[in-house]
């Protein structure tokens, strides 16, 4: 390995390539909601999603207690963007005013198709190649705002259910990661993946 110099630097923010996700909820009237995010991880079937407490998407969870975490593909990039200034907010919070604007509808402004979820309530996407029906488990907050209402939530579900674009599966229950391209959220830039370089040890396929 080349010597490398190291510099202490304090980005604003730690996306360093994390997946979009497209969570969809519902309120009280039944209207549904669309919430992208890139802080979602898994393990097992449980899904741990980080996300600010100001949202649609946060009240809209722990009321209801169920949600969709919907995975786009890379031809999805700009249906996502034209959504991503918009909330289901209304009024719009005062932490979102200079850059967010009110929107009751996001599936037709961002394109996006709607389509029944098979155990939960909360309509997935169909176009998008995973869908994760999940319920809620539990949360906590994680950070707070300079007046010291809550901020930033770690919010973990459990998925119950698990659609796939067929043309992604191969054999019973694989998805072929020759097929999937998921969108990657790269320090606020989107990012395919690149040439396959290998698989571990564990792979089944």
């Amino acid at each position: 390995m080349p010597d490398i110099s190291l510099k202490t630097i304090q980005p604003k923010i730690l996306y360093f390539g994390t997946p979009v996700a497209l969570i969809t909820t519902i309120d009280q009237q039944g209207h549904p909601n669309i919430g992208p995010m890139s802080s979602v991880w898994a393990l097992g079937y449980k899904l741990v999603l980080g996300m600010g407490c100001d949202g649609k998407t946060f009240s809209n969870l722990i009321a209801q207690k169920e949600c969709v975490v919907n995975i786009p593909s890379i031809n999805l990039q700009q249906n996502i963007e034209s959504i991503a200034h918009l909330t289901g907010v209304n009024p719009v919070p005062e932490s979102k005013k200079v850059l967010y604007r009110y929107e009751p509808d996001k599936f037709t402004t961002g394109g996006f198709s709607a389509i029944d979820s098979q155990i939960v309530k909360p309509p997935a996407i169909k176009d998008c190649p995973i869908q994760l029906e999940a319920i809620l488990e539990q949360h906590s907050i994680i950070d707070f705002d300079a007046d010291g209402k809550p901020d930033v939530a770690a919010v973990t579900v459990k998925v119950v259910n698990v659609r796939v674009h067929e043309n992604i599966v191969v054999g019973n229950n694989h998805i072929d990661p020759q097929k999937w391209s998921p969108l990657i959220y790269n320090f606020r830039h989107y990012f395919g993946l690149g040439e396959a370089l290998g698989k571990n040890f564990k792979a089944e396929i």
